[in-house]
């Protein structure tokens, strides 16, 4: 039923609630929970296990409608991305990244961004929209069942969960958290905390927020080592600066043996030169870290190129003599514009 609750956007608490509500037994909201997580479930007639008037009942009051894959490409190195149609026609991109023994998702988060990258084509678009809890969760049931048509699923299974596709997590913060309870509940989608990563350029307080509220990793868009610069770039530095969110970094709650991901574009001529290297190793002295330096994905709509590769090296070498792990992130699906920084919603008539 159109404009009816979607109970995808339900935790399984929340779905126990209702059924409790309602003068029915919370375990059905448990049955609920567990069907809602697995791929190809479109109608409650599906779930064999309630009976025939509560299934009836539920069709005739809810809905569980999962947004349409309308356009799928595969790049040349396998990435596959995905465009979904949400219910009121918006369009999101989601990207299927094969690993070696595994395979990643790259989840959008919001309908554009609003954070005005000036390296990111998703921020072209602006803000149209946040996306709903099972807007989210959508993204990993399409994925997944792309994955089960093509077979591929009896080889490695989908294992990793990146929030890194369209828009800033943090600032659609509680729908995020919840989608974030519903991937990690192990009665249904089940994944583990060390395989999902949230990602954000430095909203502080919701960073802060996270850290307490729920366990799972962290990355933040860095991209550069010092105040001007980075304010060039990304105009959030400007209200949260490195000078508050290096300390926020310091501070934030992370598990015995776990490290923030701080993610490193590597532009020619602006930020990839020796000095700048040295800087960075300088501005993360003290926080468990990884470093992932990623090759810019050039486009003629945006004024950046990438560096060299020997500039890259020479930049990864500086970081290990300073003992960081500073891995170059091979860039996937470039060729279908799936890579860092390339999303943005087009589709043709």
């Amino acid at each position: 039923m159109k404009n009816s609750k979607n109970l995808r956007d339900l935790t399984c608490e929340e779905l126990e609630a209702l059924f409790k509500q309602r003068g029915l037994q919370t375990y059905r909201g448990r049955q609920v929970f567990k069907w809602l997580a697995q791929p190809g479930i479109y109608s409650f007639d599906q779930m064999t296990d309630l009976p025939k008037a509560l299934r009836q009942e539920l069709g005739e009051e809810f809905s569980i409608f999962l947004p349409e894959i309308v356009k799928e490409e595969v790049s040349s190195d396998g990435t596959r991305k995905l465009v979904l149609r949400l219910e009121d026609k918006e369009l999101i991109e989601s990207v299927i990244i094969p690993e070696a023994d595994h395979f990643t998702l790259c989840v959008s988060s919001q309908v554009g961004c609003a954070m005005g990258c000036t390296f990111c084509l998703t921020a072209r678009m602006g803000l149209r929209r946040n996306l709903k809890p099972h807007e989210i969760t959508a993204q990993v049931l399409r994925a997944r069942e792309v994955l089960i048509r093509e077979g591929l699923s009896e080889e490695k299974k989908l294992r990793n969960i990146v929030f890194m596709g369209m828009g800033e997590p943090l600032a659609n913060y509680d729908n995020v958290l919840t989608s974030l309870h519903i991937l990690l509940d192990q009665r249904g989608f089940n994944f583990s905390r060390r395989r999902v990563t949230v990602s954000t350029v430095g909203l502080i307080p919701q960073m802060e927020k996270l850290g307490r509220d729920i366990t799972v990793k962290l990355a933040i868009s860095l991209h550069a080592a010092d105040e001007e610069k980075r304010s060039q770039l990304m105009p959030i530095n400007k209200r949260y600066p490195l000078k508050e969110l290096i300390p926020a970094c310091r501070r934030y709650l992370l598990p015995k043996g776990w490290r923030i991901t701080f993610e490193y574009l590597m532009l020619k001529g602006v930020n990839d030169s020796p000095k700048d290297a040295h800087k960075l190793a300088k501005l993360l002295k003290g926080i468990p870290a990884k470093i992932n330096l990623i090759p810019f994905n050039e486009h003629p709509a945006l004024p950046f190129k990438c560096s060299s590769e020997s500039a890259i090296l020479r930049f990864q070498e500086i970081l290990l003599s300073h003992g960081y792990v500073g891995t170059i992130r091979k860039s996937k699906g470039r060729d279908i514009s799936a890579a860092c920084g390339q999303l943005a919603t087009r589709l043709a008539a």
